[in-house]
C-alpha cells in the first residue's frame, strides 16, 4: 500500500517523470475541454439542441475529476492539508456544482435557474491549469517575492489617482461629468491606465493640462510592475517537487528533504 501511494503521488504531483508528464497533459486537455463545454452550454441555442450531450460530457468530466481528487487525498500523508490548500479548494469547487444540482432537483423553474447559476462555478476549473504549467508556478512565486514592492507601488498609484481626481473635480464643471470626487477618481484611473473610455473628459485648458500629465505618468507606471516581476522571475526555479506530508511545493532544484517539515521528497521504497 505504501508503494502504491508513493507511485500515485509521484505520477499526480510530480511533472518531471514520463508518467507525470502524461498525467499532466491528459488533465490539461480535460480541463480545457470541460471549460469549453461550460461556455458552449451558456449559449441558449446550443443548450436547447445539445443538452443531452452536454449532460453526458459534464458527468464524464465530473467522474474523472472526482477520481483525481480522491487519488490526491489518498496519496498524501496529510489529507486535510491538501483539502484546505489553495489547489484543494479549487479542485473541490470544480466538482460540487454537479453534485449540488442533484440535491436541489429540477422541480420548478427557480431551482433550474439556481442549478445553472451554481454550475457556472465549474469555470473555476480553468484555475486548475495553474498547477500543470511550470511557468505559471514560477509567476506565482515571483508575485509572492515582489508582494511588498507591489503593495507600495499600488499605494503610490492610489495616491496619484486620488490627488489628480480631486484636482480635476475642482477645475471642471459638474455638467461635464465630474459630479463628485469618486467620479473624478474613476476618470483619473481610466486615464492613468491609458484605457480612455471617453465617457467623461476635461474641457478647461488647465484640466486638459493635468490630464496630459496623468497620461504621460500612465506610460511610465505600466513599466514598473513589469520590471519588478521580471527580476524575480529570473531568480525563480521551475522545480516541481511536492511534499506529500505538508503539501509544500517551493523547493530548490537539488532538494532532497522538504525545507518546511523535513519529509523526504522522493523516498525510495524497497
Amino acid at each position: 500500500m505504501n508503494k502504491l501511494k508513493i507511485k500515485i503521488q509521484e505520477i499526480i504531483f510530480e511533472a518531471d517523470t514520463p508518467l507525470g508528464k502524461l498525467f499532466d497533459l491528459a488533465l490539461l486537455v480535460m480541463i480545457l475541454l470541460s471549460v469549453i463545454v461550460v461556455m458552449l452550454e451558456s449559449v441558449e441555442s446550443y443548450r436547447n439542441e445539445w443538452s443531452w450531450l452536454f449532460e453526458i460530457l459534464e458527468w464524464g468530466f465530473t467522474f474523472l475529476f472526482s477520481l483525481e481528487y480522491l487519488l490526491r487525498i489518498f496519496s498524501v500523508k496529510n489529507p486535510l492539508k491538501y483539502i484546505f490548500s489553495f489547489y484543494g479548494v479549487i479542485d473541490l469547487l470544480s466538482l460540487i456544482p454537479s453534485y449540488i444540482g442533484i440535491v436541489i432537483g429540477t422541480n420548478n423553474i427557480s431551482s433550474i435557474k439556481s442549478i445553472r447559476t451554481i454550475r457556472l462555478i465549474r469555470i473555476f476549473r480553468i484555475l486548475k491549469l495553474i498547477r500543470y504549467v511550470k511557468e505559471a508556478a514560477a509567476l506565482k512565486k515571483a508575485f509572492i517575492a515582489s508582494k511588498q514592492r507591489i503593495v507600495v507601488f499600488l499605494f503610490v498609484v492610489f495616491s496619484i489617482v486620488v490627488l489628480m481626481g480631486t484636482i480635476i473635480y475642482m477645475l471642471e464643471d459638474p455638467k461635464d461629468g465630474f459630479t463628485s470626487i469618486p467620479r473624478s477618481i474613476y476618470w483619473a484611473i481610466v486615464t492613468l491606465t491609458t484605457v480612455g473610455y471617453g465617457d467623461i473628459a476635461p474641457q478647461t485648458p488647465l484640466g486638459q493640462f493635468f490630464a496630459s500629465i496623468i497620461m504621460i505618468l500612465g506610460y511610465s507606471i505600466i513599466a514598473v510592475p513589469t520590471g519588478m516581476i521580471s527580476v524575480e522571475l529570473s531568480k525563480t526555479s521551475l522545480n516541481t517537487q511536492y511534499c506529500s506530508a505538508c503539501s509544500f511545493d517551493n523547493h530548490e532544484d537539488d532538494a532532497i528533504f522538504c525545507k518546511k517539515c523535513g519529509e523526504e521528497l522522493n523516498p525510495v521504497v524497497g
